[in-house]
């Protein structure tokens, strides 16, 4: 079977990020490439202005932040993908409800399956949430929901899970019809319309702001500078000495907690039957990878790391929405190598469509946050969550 092609917006998604993400990845390019670069440098100012002037508004309350009476944290970062949002959220979320809270997660539901927008339009205002999971049931899958909300929802009972492009009126549905005291707004660094109780962000430790420039020259959603609102900060994927990284913090908020972590492979599961392989089985087995998310280098060196010989990896652009030939091709690909399995992030495999029978085993790589140091500034912060006095 011959590989499906990406479409046409996804290969220049795919070109550009390569071109963006890194200091000095744009370096001894040709001259088209420096024109196009020089574009974009004059859309990031436009966007950079477009930036300052929505928070001059919420700033002197010329555009409302509306506060719903209950807990609200906001988890998000300053750069455009990347940092692990989702594993910290399910930390936040775990630890919330073990401690008695009704948490609900809100969230946009980023590349989700949407009706176009001349019909959003005129129904947004009127139409509900989407309940990805009331904390009983998982009720949508990830295509409607969107890949996050899915599996938060999978892997959270207990847990509401609420998806909306408007999350004061997600979080206020959250309140009213399934009882939450405690939201946790997912990706809110940006969304100033919901008041926020506590302000998480988390900053790549591997490459905490890019080249510098805002998007989409750069990374950057908004000027590094705006750290000083972070009420805790997360410095993840650290391995070795951060102490630059710290430092660089530092410089723009000095009184922030930060804690230090990791995301840990936890263990391998089958895609379709759920069948769980310790991570040693990865040990001298040979892989290829397929995978469609922002960092795809740190998801194929944890395998390595894990002792498996990685001889193809398959990229596609992030949230990519897999069709059935774009997963035979890789199953197929990986039978014809004589690889073990074909191994995938667990957010893709939310993705990937049905198969009965497989000619290669299909494994995900569950991943969870350990946390390396700071481990004392979290529980103060799911002490104030729960108004819990500190033994």
């Amino acid at each position: 079977m011959r590989k499906a092609r990406p479409s046409g917006i996804e290969r220049l998604e795919s070109y550009l990020v390569k071109l963006i993400q890194e200091k000095g990845a744009d370096l001894d390019q040709p001259f088209s490439i420096r024109m196009l670069l020089a574009f974009l440098k004059f859309a990031s100012c436009l966007f950079a202005a477009g930036v300052a002037i929505r928070y001059f508004l919420y700033r002197t309350g010329l555009k409302r932040r509306y506060p719903l009476g209950i807990q609200v944290i906001s988890i998000g970062n300053v750069t455009a993908g990347g940092t692990g949002k989702t594993p910290v959220t399910e930390i936040f979320a775990r630890t919330l409800a073990a401690e008695g809270r009704k948490v609900a997660i809100l969230s946009r539901g980023y590349r989700r399956k949407e009706a176009p927008w001349w019909v959003r339009m005129f129904t947004q205002v009127v139409s509900k949430p989407l309940v990805v999971s009331d904390g009983r049931h998982v009720l949508l899958d990830s295509a409607t929901g969107g890949d996050e909300p899915y599996m938060l929802a999978s892997n959270l009972p207990g847990v509401a899970v609420v998806v909306d492009r408007d999350r004061v009126k997600a979080g206020r549905y959250a309140i009213k019809r399934l009882g939450c005291d405690t939201l946790i707004l997912d990706d809110g660094f940006q969304y100033q319309k919901l008041k926020h109780s506590i302000e998480v962000v988390l900053v790549d430790a591997t490459n905490p702001f890019g080249n510098g420039h805002m998007l989409p020259r750069g990374v950057l959603r908004e000027p590094a500078r705006h750290l000083k609102r972070a009420d805790i900060i997360f410095l993840t994927k650290c391995r070795g000495d951060v102490s630059a990284v710290r430092d660089e913090i530092r410089r723009y908020n000095d009184t922030a907690e930060i804690v230090e972590c990791n995301h840990a492979p936890r263990v391998l599961r089958d895609v379709w039957s759920r069948e769980e392989y310790p991570l040693s089985w990865l040990d001298g087995k040979t892989t290829c990878t397929l995978s469609g998310i922002a960092s795809p280098k740190g998801f194929e060196n944890s395998l390595r790391h894990l002792g498996a010989k990685v001889v193809w990896c398959e990229r596609y652009a992030d949230h990519h929405r897999y069709d059935s030939s774009e997963v035979l091709y890789a199953l197929n690909r990986t039978a014809d190598m004589g690889a073990d399995a074909l191994v995938t992030t667990e957010k893709d495999a939310v993705r990937f469509p049905r198969f009965e029978t497989t000619p290669v085993r299909c494994l995900y790589l569950r991943i969870a946050i350990e946390i390396i140091s700071g481990r004392e500034s979290f529980d103060q912060i799911i002490n104030r969550i729960c108004f819990r006095q500190r033994s």
